[in-house]
């Protein structure tokens, strides 16, 4: 597990943005001064002032394993 400051991706900076703009809307105090009232712009500036971190993890993505890979037919 590692903290990460910088962003891998525009998706994973959108996903931490939405995360902290809910924070905002349950009552967290803003980390920048914005001239905005909007939890979602405040989100975004406080992303590009990287004054917000996220926590990646080491867990690696496991498929499952398909026996059969005929499509199943459901009985209705």
């Amino acid at each position: 597990m590692t903290i990460e400051t910088r962003f891998d991706s525009n998706y994973r900076r959108v996903l931490v943005a939405a995360r902290r703009a809910r924070q905002l809307q349950g009552g967290s105090r803003a980390l920048v001064h914005s001239a905005s009232n909007k939890p979602c712009r405040i989100a975004q500036e406080e992303v590009d002032a990287g004054k917000i971190a996220y926590v990646k993890t080491d867990v690696p993505t496991v498929k499952p394993l398909v026996e059969d890979r005929s499509i199943p037919i459901l009985a209705s």
